[in-house]
């Protein structure tokens, strides 16, 4: 039998985070051989894993992937047991790697990649969801984790003229804008995407409390209620952090847009916080 040296055993313990005891028993099995001891921790891991699957797993990370070029991004949101997990390093690449393969492979196998992870850190891991955007027609894709990664953001935004998208300001433009999502939590890009049911409901509050005024000060009072809520839901009607809210979103976008001579519009965004998927 092969001797398993201490080496060895720290050598497979670094290669897969397990417990030395697990190492070693691993390598005794592979008769000293490290791939084979990989592989043996791995298919119990499958075991450990699905023990600990029932476990909830409700803190966890979003985790964001940009392909060269920008044209194709991904957002994931992975979930662990405890925050101890969700800040630890090898957590972190095994959830950039998720969304890394995801961008290529939107319906591609994450779970060998799940199972491993599971039997490294020692608690459930769960993928919750992912959304992949990719550009039609001129535009970039761009992401902003925000620190702690609890909130994560992609968005695509396009423009007229191919050269736009390789000018500064207009990169500068569009991270300026996933730091405005991260921020202000939009729900929605534009009043025209509002669902009429939500707006009807809206207008019927507004009334209700406008309730005996002249029908005038209804009208008005209807009107900014609404004003109101498309300032808070739709991203383009909100004011823009970075300048204290001086301007909306949609009146930056324009000002950058008319310095470049091109039309800039902003088609769509994801916005994902840890923990909102499952919330009840």
């Amino acid at each position: 039998m092969a001797e398993i040296t201490a080496a060895a055993v720290g050598k497979l313990r670094e290669m897969t985070n397990a417990g030395l005891m697990d190492c070693k028993k691993a390598l005794i099995e592979s008769q000293g051989d490290l791939d084979g001891a990989v592989d043996i921790l791995r298919k119990k891991g499958v075991a450990t894993a699905a023990k600990k699957s029932s476990r909830e797993a409700n803190d966890g990370v979003i985790a964001q992937y940009i392909q060269p070029g920008a044209r194709v991004g991904v957002l994931v949101e992975i979930n662990c047991e405890t925050d101890f997990v969700a800040k630890n390093d090898a957590f972190r690449a095994f959830s950039d790697e998720v969304a890394k393969n995801l961008s290529t492979e939107p319906t591609g196998d994450t779970e060998s990649l799940r199972v491993a992870a599971v039997a490294k850190m020692g608690e459930n891991i769960r993928l919750s969801r992912h959304q992949r955007l990719e550009v039609n027609g001129n535009g970039l894709i761009a992401a902003y984790i925000h620190t702690g990664a609890k909130v994560g953001v992609l968005v695509e935004v396009g423009a007229g003229k191919e050269a736009t998208t390789q000018h500064d300001d207009f990169k500068q433009l569009v991270r300026d804008i996933t730091l405005q999502i991260a921020a202000a939590s939009p729900t929605i890009v534009n009043r025209d995407q509002v669902d009429p049911a939500i707006l009807a409901k809206e207008k019927e509050i507004a009334e209700d409390q406008a309730k005996g005024k002249p029908a005038q000060a209804i009208a008005k009072i209807v009107e900014g209620k609404l004003d109101k809520y498309y300032q808070i839901h739709c991203l383009v009607d909100q004011g823009f952090v970075k300048r204290s809210g001086e301007v909306t979103v949609k009146e930056h976008v324009n000002s950058v847009a008319k310095q470049l001579g091109d039309e800039i519009t902003i088609r769509r965004f994801i916005r994902f916080q840890v923990g909102e998927a499952f919330a009840s």
